[in-house]
């Protein structure tokens, strides 16, 4: 099992756009994917549910006395959902000060690893909120690999360094006294996104990363991927008309060529 957090410090890259599209990608690949969304604006989970209040991913954050059950929602053949708390944002608050915060994920996991059956799943895929709260370090804190969007934009790329140096701060401080290692050992990537050919930005943005290991993929500027959250249609589902798939396949590649690295990190 591998399990991948979307993150991001900045808001609008298209971090929840690549994890839809990544899961539908993998469960068309006969990978068993389960979603979890950590975003308390529950975009990813409005793709596929309604929000409610009780059984989400809230309740691995709440006070025992008061959590429900979570439930995994099996969305499909190969999908599954734990879908998000739009109050998520207050749960944080209230824990800022419990310890072992950033960890209280993975001690839920690990609690309920067998009631889950969490073995049955190829890819955990987590999507986070644009920050680096509490709440995404307890993503990262179970992560084997974090994939961060990086755009063409004013702060693009100077959001890199950012979320670089903040990921090695929270590495440096969870730390296993006895031995000095970091519970922390997930890697960080990058993907270009909202590329365009034509501009200024990107043209800049591809010199900055040319030669940088760490940017594993490009995916081009194009309608179809932001109409897929909208119409709740994936790119894998687009790909299936022959008429869209000749008129986009550059960028159908693209696509493919990224999520295949992803994959074989």
């Amino acid at each position: 099992m591998k399990i991948i957090t979307f993150s991001a410090i900045k808001g609008g890259v298209g971090k929840t756009t690549i994890t839809y599209n990544y899961a539908e990608w993998l469960s068309k690949k006969g990978k068993n994917v389960l979603l979890i969304d950590l975003d308390h604006q529950c975009n990813l989970t409005n793709i596929y549910l309604p929000v409610e209040k009780n059984n989400t991913i809230g309740e691995v954050f709440k006070d025992s006395s008061i959590a429900s059950e979570v439930v995994v929602h099996k969305i499909k053949n190969n999908l599954s959902l734990i879908s998000g708390y739009i109050e998520l944002d207050d749960l944080e608050k209230m824990i800022e000060n419990q310890s072992k915060k950033e960890m209280l994920l993975y001690l839920w996991i690990k609690k309920n690893y067998k009631k889950f059956n969490f073995d049955q799943y190829d890819y955990i895929l987590i999507d986070t909120h644009p920050d680096f709260s509490t709440i995404t370090k307890n993503a990262i804190a179970i992560s084997d690999i974090i994939i961060s969007p990086i755009t063409p934009s004013e702060h693009g790329y100077s959001a890199k360094f950012n979320l670089e140096t903040r990921l090695e701060k929270f590495k440096n401080d969870i730390i296993d006294y006895s031995t000095g290692e970091s519970y922390i050992d997930a890697n960080l990537y990058f993907v270009g996104n909202l590329i365009k050919h034509n501009t200024k930005s990107s043209r800049e943005l591809l010199e900055h990363i040319q030669k940088d290991e760490t940017v594993i993929g490009l995916i081009p500027e194009k309608e179809l991927f932001n109409r897929a959250t909208l119409e709740k249609k994936s790119i894998s589902e687009m790909k299936e008309n022959q008429a869209v798939y000749i008129k986009n396949k550059s960028f159908f590649n693209s696509i493919d060529e990224t999520f295949l690295k992803i994959s074989s990190l």
